[in-house]
């Protein structure tokens, strides 16, 4: 393994051994293999979008999970654990877990149930075509910038196996991921994100074991890392206070701007991920759906951030200027260091198939927003269901292309979770907003949509830049995206609720099966079932597990 400085950034060598080669070999022909068996099946721009809503929830939840499993988890998630710690745990335990519950048990009827094939044709069903557009455009543009972080962060590993410049890694990358989109659509994606998953659990398990055994056990190295860098670094909740020393924030923003605004606005509107559960095949397969992957996602934390906590004592330097290793470089250069030839091979690959289900995601729901959102409802419409599937198809192409410009943007980032955590709080808080109140408030006028997304995101964005000219002071970029989502949310829900006032509301013919008590529920749904296939049941069960996680890292 070889690094090189020069540049002031990171050049990762990886020297992988025939064996290794091989095994990559094998995977990615069973990748493109999926895509061309599945190729039959798309008949239909329904099957090409949402896999004709036929995929059993086992399938979807683990797809659901999969294609978050992407550069914000292994690389951003282990830098992340390398630069703040173990409050990083925060972003799974009441930063992802509670809203994929939530998600699962209350959301999901309102999506599935009124038969939307996006998530901004429900805007456009509960506000009006203003709050459709801008939602769609919005999503447009932060999905192309999140594929650009997937397909930056497969680069990267691409560049240190072969040698070869970082664009040519970005566009190779971007080549082989949009091949077997192309082939399958959704469905292609979704079951290679199915096995995509295993494979990262294969490669990533043996070397969070190793790495903790190399730093003397988990005792240990919570015992170094707590001597250096204080207690607030491997104790989630010390530090939080207003004037504490917590690197990630206070209790008011990992309460209020992570664990509802950031994490809800994430989990609950972000149609890369709700894409999974509306291929489900019925009501309660949707709503299983988020909460199957919630449990797998409990334990993500395991093998993202304890790993780039230990890459602190295994990898001195880290992150810091002239050391050749930035953040991102973590779980990579372990790999290196650790792994022996075949297992290197298997992690590595599990490294690709984690950032092509990211990015795929991303593509799979870009081309279906664009598609019907935008091309077909005020481009294009009225056009035969053959054209808009073609539309699709090319509409993949370019989205791709367009990844890999914003790819260039990502590499600018050494923390690409920092950078992902401010995409979310420009596009995902002010959909939110809008979202959260037109469920629950019947009051709310077909114009708020539109305000509550549009003045929402430019107050995030102003609170952003304010803070890049030193004109608001936070601990992080992490914190600042806290305290950007809460103003985003509080002035979105000013905005909504001043045009409310203006304007008398939809009727309750209108808001049927649209808001929160008069939601469509379909027979599955209904129907009696087992605890075992019960959305309440399972989310109560994965909440309990998480609260017991909290205290399991207290006792080390």
């Amino acid at each position: 393994m070889t690094f090189s400085a020069a540049d002031g950034g990171s050049a990762l060598s990886l020297d992988l051994s025939p064996v290794d080669l091989v095994l990559m070999a094998i995977y990615f022909t069973f990748v493109l293999g999926i895509g061309f068996a599945l190729r039959r099946a798309v008949k239909s721009s329904l099957d090409f979008f949402l896999s004709g809503r036929s995929l059993p929830a086992w399938v979807t939840g683990i797809g659901f999970i999969s294609a978050n499993i992407g550069a914000v988890e292994l690389l951003g998630q282990s830098a992340s654990g390398a630069q703040y710690g173990a409050a990083m745990v925060h972003y799974f335990w009441i930063g992802a877990i509670p809203a994929m519950v939530f998600l699962g048990i209350v959301m999901m009827p309102f999506y599935y149930g009124s038969k939307v094939r996006s998530v901004p044709e429900y805007l456009r069903l509960r506000f009006d075509p203003k709050a459709h557009l801008i939602n769609a455009i919005t999503f447009v543009v932060g999905s192309m910038l999140i594929a650009g972080v997937n397909l930056y962060a497969l680069s990267i590993v691409l560049e240190a196996l072969l040698g070869i410049p970082l664009i040519f890694a970005i566009i190779l990358s971007a080549a082989f991921v949009l091949s077997y989109i192309l082939l399958g659509g959704l469905t292609s994606a979704i079951y290679n994100e199915v096995m995509q998953f295993f494979v990262v659990l294969i490669g990533m398990v043996p070397l969070t074991i190793i790495a903790i055994k190399e730093t003397g056990g988990l005792s240990e190295l919570f015992a170094k890392l707590g001597s250096e860098h204080g207690k607030a670094f491997v104790e989630p909740w010390t530090g939080t206070g207003v004037g504490g020393a917590n690197p990630v924030g206070d209790w008011i923003g990992i309460i209020l701007g992570l664990a509802f605004c950031l994490s809800f606005g994430y989990w609950t509107t972000n149609f890369a991920e709700v894409q999974r559960a509306m291929a489900a095949r019925d009501g309660n397969s949707a709503r299983l759906t988020p909460i199957i992957g919630a449990y797998p996602k409990s334990f993500v934390p395991l093998i993202t951030i304890l790993p780039g906590m230990a890459a602190l004592v295994l990898l001195p330097g880290i992150g810091t200027p002239g050391s050749g290793l930035e953040y991102n470089d973590a779980i990579p250069a372990l790999m290196d260091k650790y792994l022996p030839p075949g297992v290197l091979g298997v992690a590595v690959t599990g490294l690709l198939a984690a950032f092509m289900a990211g990015m795929a995601a991303n593509v799979s729901s870009f081309n279906a927003v664009f598609t019907y959102d935008l091309w077909q409802d005020y481009i294009r419409p009225g056009r035969p269901d053959r054209y808009y599937l073609v539309v699709g198809r090319w509409v993949t192409v370019g989205g791709v292309g367009v990844a890999v410009l914003t790819a260039l943007i990502a590499s600018g980032f050494s923390n690409i979770s920092n950078y992902l955590q401010t995409l979310f709080s420009f596009f995902n808080v002010p959909l939110f907003c809008a979202f959260i109140i037109g469920m629950f408030w019947r009051r709310a006028t077909r114009s708020a949509g539109f305000w509550g997304i549009l003045v929402g995101t430019v107050t995030a964005v102003v609170v952003y830049a304010l803070y890049k000219f030193d004109v608001l002071q936070f601990r992080s970029d992490l914190h600042e995206t806290m305290w950007g989502s809460i103003a985003a949310f509080a002035a979105g829900a000013a905005a909504m609720v001043l045009a409310s006032l203006r304007e008398a509301r939809k009727t309750d013919e209108e808001l049927h099966g649209l808001v929160y008590g008069m939601e469509i529920r379909d027979a599955s749904d209904i129907a009696a079932r087992p605890w075992y296939r019960s959305p309440v049941a399972l989310g109560i069960g994965v909440l309990v597990i998480n609260a017991g996680l909290y205290a399991a890292v207290y006792a080390f």
